[in-house]
Parts: structure tokens; C-alpha cells; sequence
């Protein structure tokens, strides 16, 4: 596997994008939304560095069923604060083909959130298929398939503290190890 963001170079990241939010709300509560699972690691580590009053939601979206597939969105926001009159701020692993960030963005504008603003760990160069603004973004990265810091393959490497890229031999490995 090969590292494409190192443990040191994703806190610089993650440290710079929370200066940026702490910019933008200055002591405006807002409400941080986990899109689970891929940004739990990094919803701990951004809002320990936000400076307003936080609350912390959920929700859970999943596209990919096994591969590296997509498949029909799923949306369960069953652990979603009331968001009526908030300031929210989406949180998501990566920003790929921008189905999930715009379907999760409707979603809680529906919800009557005052304003409703988006971070990414992860922006993936030439897989947008929407068009679709993030305004906070941590690192732009090219178009390979990634994994560590929250993001999975088959439901593993989840933990891995730094971002790699999944080469052939490991993708053979992991097909031997099953």
C-alpha cells in the first residue's frame, strides 16, 4: 500500500480546515453531522479544534456494497439532533462522485437548518458526476481508490492513521485472506 497523506500531513490538514470553520461561525453554535461511518475519525479530531459551541449528529449513508462499486444511496437519519434554525455543518470522509454530500445536503435543508455547510476529508479529482459546492476541504487528492483514516475496503483499514492508496497486490491479498 502505498501512503498518500501521512499521520502528520492529515492533522496540518485537519488543524487548517478547523481554523477555516472557526473563521467562517466565529462563536455561532453549530451543529457538526458525522456521516457515519467513513468521518468518525475525523469528526473527533475537527471538533476537539472548533472553538463554538458544538452539537454532534449523525447519519448514516451507504452506496457501496462489498467493491468498489456504487450502488442506490441509503440515508438513515434517525440520529439527527432538531435542526430547526441551526447552523450545520455536514462532515464526510470524501467528496467522490457527489451523490452522497448533495443527497445528505437536501436532507437536512429539508430538516429546517438555518444555514448548511459541508467539510471533506477528501476531494477526488474527475469523478464528480454533480455539481455540488464543499466548502471546507481538507486535501484534494487524484482519482484512486482510497483507504485508512475512517475510509474502508470490504469494512477494513478503517484504522490505519495515515491515507493510502490500495495497489493490485493488496486488493489480491485481501481476496486470499477471504
Amino acid at each position: 500500500m502505498k501512503v498518500l497523506i501521512s499521520e502528520d500531513e492529515l492533522q496540518q490538514g485537519i488543524s487548517k480546515m478547523a481554523t477555516e470553520i472557526n473563521g467562517q461561525f466565529g462563536e455561532q453554535p453549530l451543529t457538526v453531522i458525522c456521516v457515519m461511518t467513513g468521518s468518525i475519525i475525523l469528526v473527533a479530531d475537527l471538533i476537539r479544534q472548533l472553538t463554538m459551541p458544538v452539537k454532534l449528529g449523525s447519519v448514516h449513508a451507504s452506496s457501496y456494497r462489498g467493491d468498489t462499486s456504487r450502488g442506490e444511496l441509503e440515508l438513515d437519519t434517525s440520529m439527527l439532533p432538531d435542526l430547526n434554525g441551526t447552523n450545520a455543518l455536514i462532515v464526510d470522509d470524501i467528496f467522490d462522485t457527489g451523490h452522497t454530500l448533495n443527497a445528505v445536503h437536501n436532507h437536512i435543508s429539508r430538516l429546517g437548518a438555518a444555514t448548511v455547510q459541508s467539510a471533506v476529508l477528501l476531494y477526488k479529482h474527475g469523478r464528480q458526476e454533480l455539481e455540488f459546492d464543499v466548502d471546507f476541504v481538507g486535501f484534494e487528492i487524484p482519482d484512486e481508490f482510497v483507504v485508512g483514516y475512517g475510509l474502508d475496503y470490504q469494512g477494513i483499514y478503517r484504522n490505519l492513521p495515515y491515507v493510502g492508496v490500495l495497489e493490485s497486490g493488496d486488493l489480491a491479498d485481501e481476496q486470499e485472506n477471504n
